[in-house]
């Protein structure tokens, strides 16, 4: 099977960067499909975007960065107790009461125009389960993958990715298309890491069901969208750990994407659109909470997900979340760094990263143990859990 890309890189320009297990390349989005002048970090990272709120004195840190600093979206999920049917049809009350997510837009985010058509996600949990339900606009409804694990995102599709654990290892991903055929995976880490997806793993227990608004596979007529409904249990979203019951508060992370491919109307079928060389143009990808970089195998920047059992509550960022984000300028500056000069940064200072940064009025201190083949970073402060997280960008969070 072919290698993902090195962890130190980012795919040249991926377009949810996938597989084609076909054609034995590994899966999930990890290789680069649509080929163009090759990229370093050091340019690939030069996007534009919102950045965070920084204090004066670390601004320069994130120059170049600022698209993998835009806040990630939450949502607050309430708790229902009402039985709920997967059929894509939301008619149950606790449906018609749960919020809407905003509407998607393009995984780079501000940086690319707003998707043409409509997608949005609403929630709902009990103590065994997590609901979500999607709703797509789409003018020519259609689908060609007929069997559960197939490459579903080679069609039009609506994709799930969860990260229970907020430390972007043992993650978990749910493609569906319009026919209800699931390609579900476990990463044990992401590919940028030399993680490999384990596609032989099912989302025990899942129900879902699809609702389509006009016609499938009949490219004459137009169709007006599909709602996807799925019931993804709790416990089947942990790999080697018990089930633990959300609570008041619990934060998980979660992102939503989709695939759409265009096309054209040939007899009775809708063929992708391709370029002068024969090859399918890009998809364009649409999420709920922007990436920054076509990847969505970064999960640090997934949005957050609140569990509550109380009404009328507000998604409030835990400042340890604000924490986190100059681990990941540490991450960051490393994989820059190693890429130009062959080794990791020893200190600091060769990433011109001041140890000193106040967080939520509080002074914390950075501090970075390396060697040119590892590294781990953590930030401190008076009072607070330490936080670290090594050269494979997993987080821990230690008991004060």
């Amino acid at each position: 099977m072919k290698k993902p890309f090195p962890f130190f890189r980012l795919p040249p320009m991926l377009h949810a960067v996938r597989p084609d297990l076909a054609q034995g390349v590994v899966a999930g989005r990890g290789k680069q499909r649509h080929p163009r002048s090759a990229k370093s970090w050091g340019s690939l990272l030069c996007l534009v975007g919102l950045a965070l709120p920084l204090h004066a004195q670390n601004q320069t840190a994130f120059q170049g960065l600022e698209a993998l600093f835009t806040p990630p979206k939450g949502y607050v999920v309430q708790h229902t107790s009402q039985p709920l049917t997967m059929d894509g049809n939301l008619r149950e009350s606790d449906w018609q009461k749960a919020a809407w997510t905003t509407d998607f837009v393009d995984i780079e985010g501000a940086a690319k125009p707003l998707p043409s058509l409509q997608t949005r996600v609403k929630m709902l949990w009990n103590d065994s389960t997590l609901f979500i339900a999607a709703t797509m606009q789409e003018p020519q409804i259609w689908a060609t993958q007929t069997h559960h694990d197939d490459i579903i995102y080679k069609d039009n599709d609506f994709e799930v990715f969860i990260d229970p654990d907020n430390n972007t290892h043992q993650y978990f991903e749910v493609e569906v298309n319009a026919i209800n055929k699931i390609f579900d995976l476990y990463l044990p880490k992401p590919y940028r890491n030399k993680g490999d997806a384990l596609i032989s793993w099912d989302v025990a227990g899942l129900q879902s069901g699809v609702s389509i608004d006009g016609t499938l596979n009949q490219p004459r007529d137009q169709d007006k969208g599909w709602t996807v409904e799925m019931a993804i249990p709790l416990k089947a979203v942990r790999m080697g750990f018990p089930l633990q019951t959300p609570t008041e508060g619990t934060l998980w992370r979660i992102n939503f994407s989709r695939v759409e491919w265009d096309t054209k109307v040939v007899g009775d079928k809708n063929p992708k659109l391709r370029d002068a060389a024969g090859k399918d143009l890009p998809e364009h990808n649409w999420v709920w909470s922007p990436q920054g970089v076509i990847n969505m195998h970064y999960p640090e920047r997934w949005g957050y997900l609140q569990f509550t059992r109380q009404a009328n509550t507000t998604f409030q960022l835990p400042p340890a979340e604000l924490r986190k984000r100059y681990l990941w300028l540490v991450y960051y500056r490393q994989q820059q760094y190693r890429e130009k000069n062959g080794r990791y940064a020893t200190s600091l200072a060769e990433l011109k990263i001041t140890p000193q940064v106040d967080v939520d009025k509080q002074a914390n201190q950075l501090q970075l143990a390396a060697t040119p083949l590892q590294f781990t970073a953590s930030i401190t402060a008076t009072g607070k859990a330490t936080i670290r997280i090594n050269d494979e960008g997993l987080l821990e969070t230690l008991t004060p």
